[in-house]
């Protein structure tokens, strides 16, 4: 495992970033923001701690919670219109500092690609840079299921998307940062796993991480020693 020092390091000199989106780039958790906008709050709610402690597989917590909202392609766009994701305070500043320095950012998120676009819009993260999960939906609107074909649906698909990433771009030093145990998994392949706790602080991941922050603030200062 590497140190806090050599996390930092890494993260200083990074060809690209990856960044987990919910609890992390924005301050809630896309799916329970949709079950309470449906109804079916505190259901979901569960669901996503068992998730995001590790305790359940993601592709099984994700199809059961999906298939207690049920939530239709209006109810969708209209939580997008009423309750707008709220970025972290910081990342706006840190992903321009990034992009300054020409390291690529990625958003790579269990979530729903319809939320994280629009979040992608909000960074100015072109939206090829976006890995998320897909929700379907029938002709006349209704749901109907998910694209399991995609990586995030799975349980270590953030690894493969790291994986995709560096086959591709041939990146050859990757830093994932995120809140979660999903997040914790993308490393390796990942060179670096930064925990981040701004949000939510999971006990599971604080004690794996070598290091963990609690704001983006942290991460910005860690530029500017260069």
């Amino acid at each position: 495992m590497t140190t806090a020092a050599q996390t930092q390091e890494l993260f200083r000199c990074a060809d690209a970033v990856c960044f987990d989106v919910d609890s992390t780039v924005i301050r809630e958790e896309g799916i329970d923001e949709l079950a309470k906008f449906c109804g079916v709050g505190d259901a979901v709610t569960e669901m996503t701690l068992k998730a995001m402690g590790g305790s359940v597989s993601f592709h099984t917590a994700l199809s059961e919670r999906l298939s207690i909202i049920k939530c239709s392609r209006e109810q969708v766009n209209k939580l997008i219109t009423d309750h707008p994701p709220q970025l972290t305070p910081g990342i706006k500043e840190l992903v321009e500092k990034l992009h300054q320095r020409s390291v690529k950012v990625f958003l790579v998120s269990g979530g729903f690609r319809c939320i994280v676009e629009h979040v992608a819009s909000q960074l100015s993260i072109p939206l090829h840079h976006v890995y998320a999960n897909r929700l379907k939906f029938f002709f006349n609107g209704e749901y109907a299921g998910f694209d399991e074909s995609q990586p995030t649906a799975q349980s270590g698909g953030k690894s493969r998307v790291i994986s995709m990433l560096q086959e591709e771009y041939g990146f050859r030093n990757i830093v994932m940062i995120g809140d979660g145990a999903t997040d914790l998994e993308a490393c390796p392949p990942a060179s670096a796993f930064i925990g981040f706790g701004g949000n939510v602080v999971r006990q599971q991941v604080k004690e794996k991480s070598s290091w963990y922050v609690s704001s983006f603030g942290e991460l910005l200062k860690e530029l500017e020693k260069i």
